[in-house]
């Protein structure tokens, strides 16, 4: 016959070792990302990963949520919570994400409206996206690009088939969170209330998709 335990009363041993019921701490950290860092928990070419930006309060074994290019910069958020990484991840949840562009050359009008309307990359088309210029030069313009698809470089791609290749790229902007007053390679935990409007974030989209 089954027994039951009571955790908080009851010694409960493995072996003669006292069995630890810790709850999991989550954890929800914002990263900048600086260029020339890994988006993952380990590197085959041995090159340095984000992880190993953290400091030792960090004690959680955490992973990246999504990722960013080695020679991309910008937010991003680092933590345990397989669930809500999972969600913000997911193409059902349409999680915005905010680039800031420079591409060679001179976007037009047509070029603009082509990226806004979606250009047809190998495994189809892509969805809409807002852009605008936020700046030109002689021979470069910063384009500000926000999408909901998570593409494998996606915003490289995007600008390579209008003909105006990526010559830098930061992430500005991941689920409503920017980089605020954090340098390249520093981070912060989230407050609470980013972590529950986060997690509103995807649980508003998942009622969404039960109500229709």
């Amino acid at each position: 016959m089954g027994v039951k335990a009571d955790p908080e009363k009851d010694q409960i041993e493995v072996d003669g070792e006292p069995l630890s019921l810790k709850k999991k701490r989550t954890c929800y950290i914002l990263l900048y990302k600086p260029r020339g860092y890994i988006s993952s928990v380990k590197d085959q070419f041995a090159r340095p990963t984000v992880l190993t930006l953290l400091g030792k309060d960090v004690t959680e074994r955490v992973y990246p949520v999504g990722r960013l290019d080695y020679d991309a910069e910008g937010v991003l958020l680092i933590t345990n919570d397989g669930e809500l990484a999972a969600r913000l991840t997911h193409p059902r949840y349409q999680v915005p994400k905010t680039y800031h562009v420079k591409v060679k050359g001179s976007p037009d009008e047509k070029d603009i409206r082509r990226l806004s309307q979606g250009v047809h990359l190998r495994e189809g088309r892509t969805g809409p996206a807002k852009v605008k210029v936020v700046g030109r030069a002689r021979e470069n313009t910063w384009l500000e690009i926000t999408v909901t698809e998570g593409r494998y470089r996606l915003i490289k791609r995007m600008c390579w088939n209008i003909g105006h290749p990526v010559c830098r790229l930061k992430r500005v902007r991941f689920a409503g969170l920017g980089p605020g007053r954090l340098k390249p390679g520093e981070y912060r935990h989230l407050t609470p209330e980013e972590v529950e409007r986060l997690k509103g974030l995807v649980e508003r989209d998942e009622r969404k998709g039960k109500d229709a």
